[in-house]
């Protein structure tokens, strides 16, 4: 496919050099070059994005078994994807600086084990409540993923303070939503979201996706799933 499309290529090009040395029709060339310009677009799969910052792990999407992250230390047991830890810190630092000083990273990078414990954990709470297995894990995949579908097993998702609604009515809360933008982070489960995501609205969980994204999903008002798939048409 490549070399008939490179072959087209060619022939486009002689052709519309032609046709410009003749100065017969030099509409002919601007169609052909934006012709041109439409073949190299094509050979480029836009379903492939490669950002790293972008990587989308949800109930579809699985990390693969051999992932690896090399990761930094936030205090001295939560961690985080080395490649974005400093935009974290600066933000915590600025929170500080603003006089908000109760907001902290209650969860960050989990283990696959870890995740596996947890999920296992909530599932079995449920049971000892008289939930039947299938409802346990159905009430438990509304706030942990599975074990290697979870953000925090990415190493690019933080839970501020305690999984706890009344977060969003905090100073911190409002601060994050006008500025965290500006660190490359997203409220990465949003109410209105939750028909996409399938995860319910949580004001605790935030991701990292880099400034640019950041500010344009907002812009957008997009969800990650919904901004990979505009990426694609673009």
């Amino acid at each position: 496919m490549r070399n008939v499309i490179i072959i087209l290529v060619i022939f486009i090009i002689i052709f519309g050099l032609q046709s410009f040395n003749n100065k017969k029709d030099l509409s002919n060339f601007n169609n052909t070059n934006q012709n041109i310009e439409n073949l190299i677009i094509e050979e480029i799969d836009p379903t492939e994005i490669d950002d790293w910052r972008l990587t989308l792990v949800n109930y579809e999407n699985k990390l693969p078994d051999d992932f690896k992250v090399e990761l930094s230390n936030i205090d001295k047991t939560r961690q985080f994807d080395s490649r974005a830890i400093n935009d974290l810190n600066k933000m915590l630092k600025d929170l500080k600086k603003n006089k908000i000083y109760n907001v902290w990273v209650q969860s960050s990078y989990r283990s696959i084990e870890y995740q596996t414990n947890l999920f296992n954990n909530k599932i079995n709470t449920y049971m000892k409540k008289g939930k039947t297995k299938e409802e346990a894990e159905n009430l438990t995949l509304q706030t942990i993923n599975r074990p290697g579908t979870s953000e925090h097993n990415l190493g690019l998702a933080v839970d501020f303070n305690y999984v706890d609604y009344n977060f969003e009515k905090t100073k911190g809360f409002k601060w994050l939503q006008e500025n965290a933008e500006n660190y490359g982070f997203i409220l990465r489960y949003k109410k209105e979201k939750e028909n996409i995501t399938k995860v319910n609205y949580e004001p605790w969980h935030w991701r990292y996706v880099g400034k640019e994204h950041a500010k344009k999903m907002n812009e957008l008002n997009m969800c990650l799933e919904e901004y990979i798939e505009y990426l694609k048409t673009i």
